[in-house]
């Protein structure tokens, strides 16, 4: 039986200012350079609907640490990144015991301050998008031509800010809302970033058989006011991923990403067994292996 087994759900590290996103766990950690630095954790931990469910999917904070650091080089030349090591033995003041636990899902990043905006991509009519359009006939707010089917590629990707909170549900917000919040200029060179590192992405990953559905890329301004690109990027936590062969639209994708676990979550929803609120409900071992499986399958095709 391999260390770990039943995964890495919290983090009780001897470092300063630990804090917990909905995935990660994030400490303050000083280099032996003297550089002040952030050590982000990835659990396994799995949010869905912004709940935490009540157990891990073993392993997943690893992929996703090594999609992020693919991720990271390839889009460098658009946007430069936080990331400094995925190394646990660059983590000082820390027992052999707890390193061995990091090994492999562990971020050691630049400081930055987060721009308060999650900015999603969209390529293809799917998702939360897609019910706003049932409801509303527009996607953030932006009117988009009636009689579009689930599954339908934009001919042009489409930019759709959303809120950003470390509690409760995150809320799709229009473009002029999302200035309104941070600044039109910052945001107009967060939309062509990040626009321009979905295209790069979504054709790169095209011929490997995948498409990028839509993904959300996070933002933050170093101590020099540099505009970096943070938290994680392209992962199947935050971006939806569909084998390409398989694609049509209006049905059910064949998916590499956390939509297989949302589907479970809905069902349980549908009957009566979960109120979408926390705690969240266990994760059964054949969905967790399930979820797991289609993650290693997007690395090995992505990497």
């Amino acid at each position: 039986m391999r260390k770990h087994d039943k995964g890495v759900l919290n983090t009780d590290l001897p470092l300063s200012n630990r804090r917990q996103g909905k995935v990660r766990d994030i400490y303050d950690i000083v280099l032996p350079d003297g550089t002040v630095a952030v050590l982000i954790v990835a659990t396994d931990r799995v949010s869905v609907f912004d709940v935490n469910l009540g157990s891990a999917v073993p392993g997943k904070g690893i992929i996703l640490t090594r999609i992020s650091e693919f991720w990271f080089d390839f889009l460098e030349d658009i946007s430069p990144n936080h990331m400094l090591s995925t190394n646990a033995y660059d983590i000082p003041g820390i027992s052999e015991t707890e390193r061995d636990m990091l090994c492999g899902r562990v971020m050691i990043c630049r400081k930055a301050r987060v721009i308060p905006i999650e900015c999603v991509v969209r390529g293809y009519l799917t998702g939360g998008g897609y019910k706003e359009y049932l409801s509303k006939g527009s996607v953030s707010g932006v009117s988009i031509p009636d009689n579009l089917v689930n599954g339908h590629k934009f001919s042009d990707p489409m930019f759709t800010p959303s809120t950003k909170v470390d509690e409760g549900h995150d809320e799709n917000i229009s473009f002029d809302q999302a200035s309104a919040k941070v600044g039109r200029s910052l945001m107009e060179r967060m939309r062509d970033l990040s626009v321009r590192s979905y295209e790069k992405a979504r054709d790169y990953a095209q011929t490997r058989g995948i498409i990028i559905a839509d993904t959300k890329f996070e933002f933050g301004l170093d101590e020099r006011e540099n505009l970096i690109l943070i938290d994680e990027v392209l992962t199947p936590d935050s971006s939806r991923f569909w084998d390409a062969e398989a694609w049509s639209t209006n049905k059910k994708q064949d998916n590499f990403d956390k939509q297989f676990l949302r589907d479970y979550a809905e069902n349980l929803f549908n009957a009566g067994l979960w109120d979408k609120t926390s705690p969240g409900p266990e994760i059964p071992g054949d969905i967790a292996a399930e979820t797991l499986k289609r993650y290693e399958d997007l690395e090995k095709r992505i990497i």
